[in-house]
């Protein structure tokens, strides 16, 4: 009875491959919506940092206050995350000096620490069991901290290690087929599997949307962080109307 409530509370999506899809474009428009709002708008980093705070908090709330898992709903809070981990990153790397390597270790940390304290707390960090407020502030805690630490990662290796945006996307899409082969070919755990592709989704996207932002000469298609924004929000809406998602059933 209680595992069949559980199914029935869950507020996160199945983990499916639609769901890697829509995740790989969510945390791309993350980084190219806010690099729009820090840069093309020229609000700064702790501007942006504000207004996609204080979306992701609305957002959040929303989520939680929900009594059913609503696609767009989530996504919208996926995509909230995404944009505020960008600018965030982005503020204390670059305007407060810490660097993309300090970054990273601290982003590390935390994001270590939320998962240990959700864990301790609830006994489990698996997604099926997101369906208590408690449960649902942890994971979108967590899940903040991952794609605040993917920004900045994602900017570590293109830039500090050298290897450029082409060059991380390849690195990053490796790990996450690594991840994938374990998932069928190993019985390592399916929830550290989860979460390990989970976070390594984020500097894909961080890398995959600075290439195509980014000018020529540093290494990007120069496109517009517009245009670019727009077309990932319209292949996410594409996906979501066109693939029903239902609620998860199962630990992943």
């Amino acid at each position: 009875m209680n595992k069949q409530l559980s199914t029935t509370l869950s507020k996160v999506p199945e983990v499916t491959l639609i769901f890697w899809i829509i995740k790989i474009a969510a945390t791309t428009l993350g980084e190219t919506g806010g690099d729009a709002v820090s840069m093309s708008m020229n609000l700064g980093y702790l501007v942006a940092t504000a207004i996609f705070a204080t979306i992701f908090l609305i957002a959040v709330v929303a989520q939680i206050k929900a009594k059913a898992f609503h696609p767009f709903l989530y996504w919208i809070t996926i995509i909230a995350t995404t944009t505020v981990g960008t600018t965030m990153a982005d503020f204390a790397d670059r305007s407060l000096g810490i660097g993309y390597a300090g970054g990273s270790t601290i982003l590390f940390a935390l994001l270590m620490t939320s998962l240990a304290i959700w864990y301790r707390s609830m006994g489990t960090v698996s997604v099926d069991t997101v369906g208590s407020p408690k449960a649902e502030m942890f994971y979108w805690v967590t899940i903040m901290f991952s794609q605040t630490l993917g920004t900045a990662l994602g900017d570590w290796t293109a830039s500090t290690a050298g290897l450029g945006y082409e060059g991380s996307a390849v690195v990053f899409g490796v790990l996450l087929a690594l991840m994938a082969a374990a998932y069928y070919w190993t019985n390592i755990s399916r929830t550290l599997l989860f979460w390990a592709a989970f976070i390594l989704t984020r500097p894909l996207g961080a890398v995959v949307g600075d290439f195509l932002d980014k000018p020529l000469n540093a290494g990007g298609l120069a496109l517009s962080r517009y245009s670019a924004s727009a077309v990932l929000f319209a292949l996410m809406l594409t996906c979501i109307l066109f693939f029903p998602q239902k609620a998860a059933k199962q630990a992943h």
